[in-house]
């Protein structure tokens, strides 16, 4: 029964929900499903993919290159309604034990109640950088662009171009920066009710299920990784490592206002003033500048 929901929910879709437009990166080529086949689907030529949560599985899907430095766009709507308890999520992720990772989670919300965009980062395998906002529009009305840009000075997540955080090499000075591990692209759409809304206090409401995530655009313009070598290569400044330019190590006066009204109005945790988490001892980046 759960199969042919999602087959017939993908067909529908393919026919009367999705159309694209210049689209510059096609699913099909560039990534796989990896778990949750029965509830997700690439439709059309290749150009959009749905992911769904029910109450018997989630959805998947990851890249099939690895990638060390560059630009990581999608654009994604995100589940409509009520979508308490679930996590549509889009992020960067080596493995392993002491894997890095950069972290793009929407935490759904009551109706009514604006989405929590997550952000993360870890290190060797440690991670517990995470800064949230809620997002001054409705991001299940339409698609929005969410771009992670990661080169070897820093990290930064845009939302439509405005960027909302900075992580910045400090490696020099003993704070850890993800540079050496190439990692792959992955989005999912996952049941998180023990934590994800209100603490967990807001759990999923099955009869709104199925959750459906949708996404087009995948644009994944970064260094494809090709063994050790490309620990140097990727990060060198060349013509075609657009990423490493000048330009990219640091945001412009304009970006940094658009980040400072970001953080100003709609912030709502920030990991480095979070003193009683850390019984008054803050990570050392949380006294370094990020922009």
């Amino acid at each position: 029964m759960t199969k042919f929901l999602f087959v017939s929910l993908a067909l529908c879709i393919s026919v009367v929900g999705f159309h694209s437009s210049l689209v510059d990166g096609n699913f099909v080529k560039n990534m796989y499903l990896n778990w949750g086949t029965q509830h997700s689907a690439f439709l059309g030529s290749g150009d959009d993919a749905m992911l769904a949560l029910d109450r018997y599985s989630g959805s998947g899907m990851q890249s099939k290159s690895s990638f060390l430095f560059g630009s990581i766009e999608m654009q994604i709507k995100l589940v409509p309604g009520s979508s308490a308890g679930t996590v549509t999520a889009h992020y960067l992720s080596s493995t392993g034990d002491k894997h890095d990772e950069i972290d793009f989670e929407f935490l759904g919300n009551v109706s009514g109640q604006p989405y929590t965009v997550h952000t993360n980062v870890y290190t060797q395998g440690g991670g517990g950088r995470e800064q949230q906002f809620y997002l001054w529009f409705d991001p299940s009305a339409d698609y929005h662009n969410y771009t992670i840009h990661w080169n070897p000075t820093e990290i930064v997540w845009y939302v439509d171009g405005v960027p909302l955080r900075v992580f910045r090499n400090y490696q020099s000075e003993g704070i850890p920066y993800p540079n050496k591990q190439a990692m792959r692209v992955y989005s999912s759409i996952w049941n998180a009710d023990s934590w994800a809304t209100r603490g967990g206090l807001d759990k999923i409401d099955w009869n709104e299920s199925p959750f459906v995530a949708r996404f087009r655009s995948f644009r994944p313009r970064a260094c494809k990784y090709d063994g050790p070598i490309s620990i140097t290569q990727c990060a060198t400044p060349t013509p075609a490592n657009w990423w490493n330019s000048p330009v990219y190590s640091q945001l412009s006066y304009e970006k940094q206002g658009q980040m400072n009204w970001v953080r100003n109005n709609y912030m709502i945790y920030d990991y480095c003033k979070d003193t009683k988490r850390f019984n008054g001892w803050l990570p050392g980046e949380c006294f370094k500048p990020q922009f």
